[in-house]
């Protein structure tokens, strides 16, 4: 009676443990990335009574089964359970959810922390932060192509002053049409720009002479009489008269360019008065499909050009390979960093700290780091968050089923009790 009693105990114990777990599962339906957890029983020592015996030929007799009594029931394990849930769209930028497998890397500075939490924010000083103000990990150093290195040690990801320096125009291509129904002689006026090592525009003039059916010479020039351009190939500003630095332009009998083609015209040595660096080579394309001399009117604009000016951080994107895109005011978009993604091979190992937050332990494994998408690491998911993988319905089922549990090994307990006092009152 005692062991009953006993076992009911235990019995007791277990089941206020799922219990616990149960009601901390309910706690969190609303938490951002959490995951439930389960509780599984497995039974005590067991203690033997009689040992099992064996057939014996010599008697006639058969095997006789061991008879055991169980002392009761104690917590196998409890298990959390990293499967798939929903994701609650947000559309902030910085709000991120995992579809997948793996882990955002956040750090206090001294460890490094695991979170299927996305909900990071910009502090003050620029840094990509945690609900709970730890410092998300990524990379962001370049190597010699400019491309961000995902590979090797994690850093903090800061966004703060960022900004694009200008990029000098190497190449102007064009689209567009030149009237066929012009007279020789008549001309076409296109002002565009290009830009400098230093980051500053240069209007120039593009003019387009029909000198023939079909033919064309393209003069270029300085948009204007105080242009820092000062010693150019543009032009010759002493003698425009037989285009001394026209170039040809040919179309078929349909209109096709036939012209320059894909070597366009390479112009060299344009030398500024504000210091910038001359430019070495400007190539000027025109798009063989897209720009011809039809019966119609003219029309010529930009299709490419690979100039920019001097930019600064205005606003980012995230997209689903952990990439930062900034984009700058001058109007140019540019991978500031990479957001790392953290895998495990027994992610159920992992601790739980609070705050959303996991680490390492013997039985998870270390951390397999490296761009989400990758080598079995989920894809991101931006501007939305994940939903907590707890199920009410099933949670509900196993708090019926655990307070049953307990009843039930309750009445043990009171009944033990009563069959104590019948044995006690014996003596009466």
């Amino acid at each position: 009676m005692l062991r009953s009693m006993f076992s009911g105990v235990s019995g007791l114990r277990s089941h206020q443990t799922r219990m616990d777990v149960i009601g901390n599962n309910i706690a969190n339906i609303n938490t951002v990335g959490f995951k439930a957890s389960r509780v599984t029983f497995q039974e005590i020592y067991n203690q033997t009574l009689k040992a099992a015996s064996a057939p014996t030929s010599a008697t006639g007799r058969g095997g006789v089964n061991a008879q055991q009594v169980g002392l009761g029931v104690s917590v196998a394990s409890i298990d959390v359970l990293h499967t798939k849930s929903g994701a609650q769209r947000t559309d902030k930028a910085t709000d991120l959810a995992i579809e997948g497998d793996g882990f955002f890397v956040v750090s206090d500075g001294v460890s490094n922390f695991y979170t299927r939490a996305g909900n990071f924010d910009i502090d003050p000083q620029g840094y990509l932060v945690s609900a709970s103000g730890l410092k998300v990990q990524g990379w962001t150093s370049r190597n010699t192509s400019g491309d961000i290195i995902t590979t090797g040690t994690t850093n903090e990801i800061n966004l703060a002053n960022l900004s694009m320096p200008p990029r000098a125009t190497s190449v102007l291509g064009f689209e567009g049409n030149l009237d066929s129904g012009l007279d020789v002689n008549e001309t076409l006026e296109y002002t565009t720009s290009i830009i400098d090592s230093l980051g500053e525009e240069h209007n120039i003039k593009l003019i387009f002479t029909k000198i023939a059916p079909n033919e064309w010479n393209l003069l270029i020039e300085p948009a204007s009489a105080d242009s820092k351009i000062v010693n150019s190939p543009l032009y010759d500003s002493s003698d425009t008269t037989n285009f001394p630095d026209a170039q040809p332009i040919q179309f078929d009998g349909n209109g096709r360019l036939i012209w320059p083609l894909e070597e366009g015209i390479t112009i060299s040595n344009i030398v500024f008065d504000n210091g910038a660096v001359p430019t070495e080579d400007l190539k000027i394309t025109f798009d063989p499909e897209k720009f011809t001399q039809n019966d119609s009117e003219s029309s010529v604009k930009i299709s490419f050009t690979d100039g920019y000016l001097y930019g600064v951080l205005n606003n980012i994107n995230i997209d689903s390979m952990g990439r930062i895109v900034g984009i700058y005011s001058n109007g140019q978009t540019r991978t500031d960093a990479v957001i790392a993604i953290a895998r495990f091979s027994n992610p159920a190992g992992l601790l739980k700290l609070g705050d959303n937050l996991f680490e390492l332990s013997a039985n998870s494994g270390e951390p397999i780091t490296g761009q989400a998408g990758l080598d079995g690491r989920g894809t991101i998911n931006p501007g939305a968050l994940e939903m907590s993988n707890v199920d009410m319905a099933n949670e509900f089922t196993d708090m019926i089923i655990t307070q049953r549990g307990f009843q039930a090994n309750s009445r043990i307990i009171t009944t033990s009790d009563e069959m104590l006092q019948e044995l006690v009152n014996l003596k009466r």
